[in-house]
């Protein structure tokens, strides 16, 4: 089976990751903006990290036959600092409107202040600005109440559940998410969040329609390799591989192809990688003998 991790940080990861990562069969991820474990002092900071985004990390992806895109936006944590924050919403689009951005994300609420409120709304304007689907993310304290608000702020702003993607669920949010026809995200994490088990139980009871499933693996104790996992339990536990293969990788196909950009002729074929070339003069080798390699994808 072929996967896509939908959300994922892996400027946190290692090259060691990936090359586990195209072992187990993800062709693709989608790395949505976020903060970083600490606060950013400047906007610079905000500059670069986009840069990065869109530029070494794509690049660093593709060295490992893995298609790599990303989303665009001020995280909810950040927003708390108004000063800062305005001059993010200056710079943001620079980067919406750039190759390989998928949407507008991650955005929405951490402590639900009124500054985390106000971002919230206008990077909501944004993404109908230009056309983008949104993912939006749900605060790990209070979370059913932030994720009934962050709905009701969506359908304010006028924007069709279709093009929104709630992630971070669980069993409490589910239901409402999946009934107001939002996508439903769950995050699959070793300790926190949703376990693989827990989300087998999801998938029997509610099915495959608009559920996806990621790692959002990151800097802290996260799994890159959570949605294969998840993926192998789902089946050991009787759920049907075509509803297994909407979970973990068609519907987020479906969701973020909205966006014009996120197409599976962009990975599905055999993808002959040369090492020698560089990004901005700089390559994943470190005094290795470049080679050429291929990952030969299969339907």
């Amino acid at each position: 089976m072929k996967y896509i991790d939908p959300h994922i940080h892996m400027v946190s990861r290692t090259t060691d990751d990936y090359e586990a990562m195209q072992a187990a069969g993800i062709v693709a991820v989608i790395e949505p903006a976020f903060w970083l474990g600490q606060p950013r002092t400047n906007v610079g900071s905000f500059k670069d990290y986009f840069s990065t985004l869109v530029g070494w990390e794509r690049f660093r992806a593709s060295q490992f036959g893995i298609k790599h895109y990303c989303t665009m936006g001020l995280n909810s944590k950040e927003a708390n600092n108004e000063a800062m924050a305005e001059q993010v919403m200056e710079l943001l689009p620079q980067f919406i409107a750039k190759e390989g951005v998928v949407a507008i994300g991650e955005i929405g609420y951490d402590d639900q202040t009124a500054l985390e409120d106000k971002y919230f709304r206008i990077q909501l304007e944004m993404a109908k600005e230009y056309d983008l689907p949104v993912l939006v993310h749900t605060p790990h304290r209070d979370k059913k109440q932030g994720t009934l608000r962050s709905m009701d702020v969506v359908k304010e702003h006028g924007i069709p559940p279709h093009l929104v993607l709630i992630d971070h669920n669980n069993e409490e949010t589910a239901k409402a998410v999946l009934d107001q026809g939002f996508w439903a995200g769950f995050t699959i994490y070793p300790k926190t969040k949703m376990s693989k088990k827990r989300m087998v139980a999801v998938a029997q009871q509610y099915g495959s329609a608009k559920v996806i499933v990621d790692s959002s693996a990151d800097w802290g104790v996260s799994d890159p390799l959570s949605v294969p996992k998840t993926a192998a339990l789902m089946l050991e536990n009787g759920v049907s591989k075509a509803d297994v293969e909407k979970i973990c990788y068609q519907n987020a196909l479906s969701f973020y192809g909205q966006s014009g950009q996120f197409n599976e002729a962009d990975w599905n074929q055999e993808l002959t990688v040369d090492q020698a070339d560089l990004h901005l003069g700089n390559s994943v080798l470190r005094g290795q003998q470049a080679e050429k390699l291929s990952f030969k994808k299969e339907n």
